[in-house]
């Protein structure tokens, strides 16, 4: 994928160099508008990625800068392609390997960071399990220092959700108390309801 991806890259970079020279960008102007073109869309998936570990989505600006870059990229390939079908498909093609080789690295690094997270969070469901009845529990045989957590752990994720604009996911709730993933959907579920004032 990595080599997929640099040759994608090296082709990208000439024809979007190629590009800004014919249309009268000086060297270094057109040495580094296809950096910036492409760095754009290695920043956006890099916020989507760090997002996604924190159990975001991930606002609207990367989504629509990932979105931009990518049209510019594959638009500044076809546009100094000669003017037939094979000739455009031939000069965008590097552009899209670039971004579909590059969302696929992404795609593999936030599923190995949520695969270790599901394992984690099985472990301290195991745990809790063993050392009694389940944490998380909202029935009325909660003690009240597990209700009073459960309160602190709605009010922080409210807390996140005014400054980040959505409420975190129950398994980020879970990581920031050290609490099993279903204790943190308990936790959502039942301040979400009204339970938890």
């Amino acid at each position: 994928m990595f080599v997929l991806a640099a040759i994608a890259a090296v082709v990208s970079y000439r024809h979007m160099r190629e590009l800004a020279l014919a249309h009268g960008e000086d060297e270094l102007a057109a040495a580094l508008i296809p950096l910036a073109v492409d760095g754009t869309i290695v920043a956006a998936s890099m916020s989507l990625l760090g997002a996604s570990r924190q159990g975001l989505r991930g606002g609207l600006l990367p989504w629509a800068l990932l979105i931009i870059s990518s049209l510019a990229s594959i638009g500044a390939n076809v546009a100094v392609a000669e003017p037939t079908v094979i000739a455009r498909l031939i000069a965008g093609w590097p552009s899209l390997a670039l971004i579909g080789a590059y969302e696929m690295l992404m795609c593999q690094v936030r599923q190995s960071a949520d695969r270790a997270e599901s394992g984690r969070g099985t472990l301290r469901h195991e745990t809790s399990r063993s050392e009694g009845p389940m944490r998380g529990s909202f029935t009325s045989t909660s003690s009240e220092g597990e209700r009073a957590l459960q309160r602190r752990a709605w009010a922080w994720a409210t807390t996140i959700a005014h400054e980040q604009g959505q409420l975190p996911t129950g398994a980020v709730i879970a990581r920031q108390f050290e609490r099993s993933s279903r204790w943190g959907r308990l936790v959502k579920r039942a301040g979400a309801t009204g339970e938890l004032g």
